[in-house]
């Protein structure tokens, strides 16, 4: 404590001398106050008490003191928003300096202060300097439009600043074009339907000319522009690579990189007899192979998009691939990516060459290295059949090493060969039975499983290998034991008088002592298959597999396209699209390369296009009655003619084990149906450190809660879609228990019975906590009202959108299907109200990116009853405060999956719409939004 005052006292008095030297006549130690602060500025000491004496040395000649004075400002204006203000009039008085550097100067530290009370002050100079006479103060003004959209769209469209930057890509100077194009350029990602950079050929010809003339980095802005231009025809793709062609030998990694984008997307429309085509493709190797004698990091980079470049055309590199041999000093990042691309370039021209160096590296010490060094070579047997019998041999060298993480890799690439080149290298399994006591891994004994099984009637002892697997079969991962599973019944259908035992104890194993379902689902399907039609099961057992191939590998076709058209940014290192990692980009653009001449393609825009498994149109959540179901599982309605084994006495078995052992829906109707909720887990014990403590002021005005609101029943079935059985409902909570009340009506001419129900899988694991009991038959024209408990403990699944819930019914009839959505308030628990330290702590500790701010309007409720009603909803608050009249409440809640979420919901007096700042413990939830708006504007209960 002492430690603490004593330091204040030296910081106090440290910001009394800064104040008394600020205001020194002396310019000279004026200057090194100013330099005093900012160097306490940038170790994180808060200087923030100087703001009005520092403001006030704006007022000098000096450049080099203005500079810092702005420095200081930029960095505490956002925290001094009013007293920022008081700066304006000097930047407005620099805009009209007679110094070029003064005036750009103060223009860019204008858009830097991102305040909004500053903005309209901005306009007058920043327009006067988009027509300065001086250049420099011109491209600084172009790039600080950019800023101000950032902060206030509507302000930049409204003063006609998105005109000027368009008539600046005509300027005299190259280094101001540049700069208008990265700012058009920046607005209309947020913008893509704005046509804001309007590419013709006069354009594209002004940015060409520049291209020549600008800086590295303007040269950049320029190229990725023009990629996003498609020419009129192969002659206009023509004229604009042979001015791009000369950006290939840059020094600058990435100019040359976005001319290698530029020239990849233009190539498409280049006839490939065309012999400029050739002389292209020959002038592209060069640069790629200079980015390799780069830095390790740039290498890797250059490397990624290379790989993209290899699989779209390979000619382009196909001579160089001894440079991407891997040297001994490299990373290992960088050994693996030069790996892969030297499989794909791999061909019968130059197979005994990477052979050797393969067989080089599988000698290596790096363990990960060799492992993918060995399976390099598995790769290059399926790619290039010719060399299958060679690579073959090589790895059977390699077994001889006796090395154990080489054999097994090598028995995992072996059993791909099998599976490409079937009954031609079956010589080497019994080298392989060899090695089986040393394999440990479970890739590797699921391969060996896997060639014993498939190849059983050329191993004499097959029934003794795989039993001695059989031993520890619940020691074994899924994967072995699935495929130990599948290898004893193909044994079996080969050798049924030998192996009867067998096959017997491996599916007891895998339905009665087994908690995995895949592995219990599949031991049923064979049970059911070898009891009921083993001529069946042999043809699905022992069905003839398809060919592997080695375009398994390779990148979709068109995610390939976006990804070219991306080359140089970081989707082309990650491989994946940026609308897969950029998150909240209302303007990421799906772009696609134009068709190639002749091919009778669309060239109309590249945003037409859009990457596959991109789709606009929602998804389609249940399917029609008689479709084959995605997800939703299969109920049958009859249970089967012929029994199998009986089931095992599991209460916990999945519906999709009832249906194949003949239950169907009627088995639901009985006991062991689900499982009451589990226990919340107890609220995380977050260790506090001060600091925030007193931002909060508890006040008065958590009063009782209100109550909840129930909503009223909708119908999520109509008689139509549902042969007569119509159902609407509501979900509640009451006591802590999620409830689905129903209303069934029958406007059938029928009596409905035996009605079930079942859930998919759901974003909070949502399923029935018991059977639907609809005790007396539905008669037609009958109404029965049904309450079904849920419980939160079922199988999860992201759904969309979040509150998504698709559910079957069955009756005598049919069985139906529909979607309905449940309100996400209904899922906050009751143990939600977290502890105040707590609260402080966790707030501090939620990344920015898990928050998420909305407004609700035509709320007409003081904070006071605001906070009542919430707290009926299970939204609890734990602090209140005012500041400047507006009523800050702060607020708890927790999700029945033990996801905690924070709120601050800001109330106005008089002001109808509140504003709700909301993060959770995990990345944003979607429907949070809703949650609030439908618990604080639906009428009380």
């Amino acid at each position: 404590m002492m430690c603490d005052f004593l330091f204040s006292l030296v910081c106090t008095g440290e910001i009394f001398e800064l104040k008394a030297e600020l205001n020194s006549d002396k310019k000279e130690k004026k200057k090194e106050a100013v330099k005093k602060v900012i160097a306490s500025m940038t170790v994180g000491k808060d200087v923030s008490a100087l703001f009005p004496d520092v403001v006030n040395c704006m007022q000098t000649d000096n450049l080099e003191l203005k500079k810092l004075v702005y420095l200081y400002l930029m960095n505490y204006a956002k925290s001094q928003p009013d007293m920022a203000i008081m700066a304006v009039n000097t930047f407005v008085k620099d805009c009209e300096d007679p110094n070029p550097l003064i005036r750009a100067l103060a223009v860019r530290t204008m858009g830097c202060i991102r305040v909004d009370k500053i903005t309209e002050y901005l306009c007058e100079p920043l327009r006067k300097c988009l027509k300065d006479e001086d250049p420099y103060v011109r491209k600084t003004a172009a790039v600080c439009v950019a800023k101000l959209h950032d902060i206030n769209a509507q302000l930049v469209e409204d003063q006609g600043f998105l005109d000027t930057l368009k008539d600046l890509i005509s300027d005299s100077n190259p280094m101001v074009v540049a700069n208008a194009v990265a700012a058009l350029s920046e607005i209309a990602e947020s913008h893509p339907n704005s046509n804001l950079l309007d590419l013709n050929p006069q354009t594209i010809n002004k940015l060409l000319t520049a291209l020549n003339e600008c800086t590295e980095w303007g040269q950049i802005f320029i190229l990725d522009c023009l990629a996003n231009y498609t020419p009129r025809d192969d002659r206009e793709s023509q004229s604009i690579c042979e001015r791009v062609t000369p950006r290939l030998s840059h020094a600058n990694s990435a100019v040359v990189l976005s001319a290698v984008k530029v020239l990849m997307k233009f190539m498409e429309m280049l006839p490939k007899d065309l012999d400029y085509y050739g002389t292209l493709l020959k002038k592209l190797a060069p640069p790629l192979v200079t980015l390799l004698s780069a830095e390790p990091e740039l290498q890797y980079v250059a490397l990624r998009n290379i790989n993209l470049i290899v699989q779209r055309r390979p000619e382009i590199l196909k001579h160089e691939m001894k440079v991407f041999f891997v040297k001994y000093n490299d990373p290992i990042y960088v050994k693996l990516e030069k790996l892969d691309i030297m499989i794909r370039l791999a061909s019968q021209a130059n197979i005994a060459q990477v052979l050797a160096e393969l067989k080089e590296y599988a000698t290596e010490v790096d363990v990960d290295f060799v492992r993918k060094a060995v399976r390099a070579i598995g790769r290059c047997a399926i790619k290039v059949e010719q060399s299958a019998e060679r690579c073959v041999s090589t790895l059977l060298d390699l077994i001889q090493t006796k090395v154990n993480y080489v054999v097994q890799e090598a028995i995992v690439v072996i059993k791909d060969i099998f599976r490409k080149y079937p009954n031609k290298y079956e010589s080497v399994i019994a080298t392989l039975c060899e090695n089986l006591d040393s394999l440990d891994e479970p890739e590797a004994r699921a391969a060996m499983i896997w060639i014993v099984g498939e190849y059983a009637e050329r191993i004499d002892n097959a029934d003794e290998l795989l039993e001695s697997f059989l031993e520890g079969f619940h020691d074994e991962s899924t994967q072995v034991q699935l495929q130990l599973l599948t290898a004893i019944v193909k044994l079996f259908l080969k050798k049924p008088t030998e192996t009867q035992e067998l096959v017997q104890q491996v599916l007891s194993l895998a339905t009665q002592d087994s908690d995995n379902p895949d592995l219990r689902d599949r031991g049923y399907i064979y049970w059911r298959l070898l009891s009921t039609d083993p001529v069946a099961a042999k043809e699905v057992v022992l069905a003839e597999k398809p060919l592997i191939s080695e375009e398994t590998d390779l990148i979709e076709p068109t995610l390939l396209e976006e990804l070219i058209c991306h080359i140089g940014t970081l989707a082309s290192v990650y491989h994946k699209p940026p609308s897969a990692f950029v998150e909240g980009s209302r303007g990421v653009q799906h772009k696609r390369l134009p068709g190639s001449a002749g091919s009778g393609e669309s060239v109309e825009s590249p945003d037409t296009g859009s990457a596959a498994g991109v789709s606009e149109a929602p998804p389609a959540v249940i399917p029609s009655q008689g479709d084959l179901l995605g997800d939703l599982l299969n109920l049958d309605l009859t249970p089967p003619t012929t029994t199998g084994p009986p089931p095992p006495a599991s209460s916990g078995m999945q519906m999709g084990a009832m249906d194949l052992l003949g239950g169907g829906l009627d088995s639901l109707m009985g006991t062991g149906f689900g499982a009451p909720p589990a226990a919340m887990p107890a609220s995380f014990n977050v260790p506090v450190s001060g600091g925030l403590d007193d931002l909060f002021d508890l006040g008065g005005g958590v009063g009782m809660p209100m109550g909840v609101f129930n909503p009223p029943k909708t119908v999520w079935l109509p008689a139509m879609k549902a042969k007569g059985l119509e159902i609407s409902g509501t979900f509640v909570r009451r006591a802590g228990v999620i409830q689905m009340e129903m209303t069934l009506t029958n406007k059938a001419m029928s009596v409905m019975t035996d009605f079930a129900i079942q859930f998919n899988r759901n974003s909070f694991g949502l399923a029935p906590a018991g059977p639907l009991q609809v005790l007396t038959p539905l008669s037609p024209n009958q109404s029965i009202e049904a309450a079904l408990p849920l419980s939160t403990v079922g199988p999860v699944m992201k759904m969309e959108p979040l509150n998504n819930l698709q559910v079957a019914v069955k009756n005598n009839i049919d069985v139906f299907y529909f979607s309905c959505q449940y309100p996400i308030s209904m899922l906050f628990a009751e143990d939600g109200k977290m502890e105040r330290q707590v609260f402080l702590a966790t707030w501090k500790d939620i990344p920015n990116d898990n928050e998420s701010q909305f407004q609700i309007k035509d709320c007409h409720l003081n904070s006071d009853a605001a906070s009542n009603k919430l707290q009926g909803s299970n939204i609890f608050t734990i602090a209140k405060r005012t500041v400047e009249g507006q009523d800050m409440l702060y607020q708890s809640m927790k999700l029945t999956n033990g996801i905690w979420v924070l709120a601050e919901l800001r109330v106005q007096a008089g002001n109808p719409n509140y504003t709700v700042s909301t993060c959770a413990t995990v990345s944003a939830l979607d429907g949070l939004c809703l949650a609030y708006k439908f618990c604080m504007t639906n009428p009380e209960p």
